[in-house]
């Protein structure tokens, strides 16, 4: 089952987001779509339809993701959706046979009132505190990023705990080596719909207490 995009978008003020997901196999499967949580934020916000539906060799369907929210979203919300194909081919004795293949997509849920920020990576601080660096995301979107970041000027490298920040949230980076005579960041971001960003420096507070 092939998405046709990398991210999926949901846009409060529309209310619902659709993707559609081609089946490449050679047979029939059942497509099972399914929204999941990430571990930070298990709110129900959204349910997902159909969320299981026949899929013939070649064919394309609709998924559609509504909004179910209880009340206006004041940040950016964080979930993942997966797509799994599931053979429909019969060998001997009917019993299915063939792999099941998934794909796992994050989806953005975006504020009615929030304006469109194309690089809120640049809104991310980043802070050294004696020995430990943490970065700091006080914006109301959620950035996506690969987990490794370069110091600078040495070049030494560091770790995200995970590929997102989300709003509101101060992670620890893991730090390989001292942290003596690093004065910035670089890191490499993605955009809103999933593509890679140009890498991005930034630099870190001094030293608080």
């Amino acid at each position: 089952m092939l998405p046709e995009t990398t991210v999926v978008v949901l846009y409060e003020a529309q209310g619902e987001a659709t993707i559609n997901i081609k089946n490449t196999d050679p047979g029939p499967a059942l497509l099972h779509s399914v929204v999941e949580n990430v571990p930070e934020d298990v709110e129900p916000l959204l349910i997902v339809t159909p969320p299981i539906t026949r899929v013939e060799a070649g064919e394309t369907q609709l998924v559609r993701f509504i909004a179910t929210l209880k009340e206006p979203l004041k940040t950016q919300r964080l979930k993942r959706v997966s797509f799994e194909g599931i053979p429909q081919a019969r060998g001997p004795g009917g019993a299915t046979i063939g792999i099941t293949l998934r794909q796992n997509l994050p989806l953005i849920l975006h504020p009615k009132d929030l304006p469109v920020h194309d690089t809120p990576w640049e809104l991310l601080k980043w802070k050294r505190a004696g020995k430990s660096l943490t970065v700091h995301n006080d914006s109301a979107y959620v950035v996506r990023l690969e987990p490794q970041v370069q110091l600078l000027p040495q070049g030494g490298l560091a770790t995200l705990p995970r590929t997102y920040v989300l709003p509101g949230e101060a992670l620890a980076v893991q730090v390989d080596g001292a942290l003596e005579g690093v004065t910035g960041v670089e890191i490499r971001p993605a955009t809103l719909y999933g593509f890679s960003a140009d890498s991005y420096r930034a630099l870190i507070n001094a030293d608080e207490g």
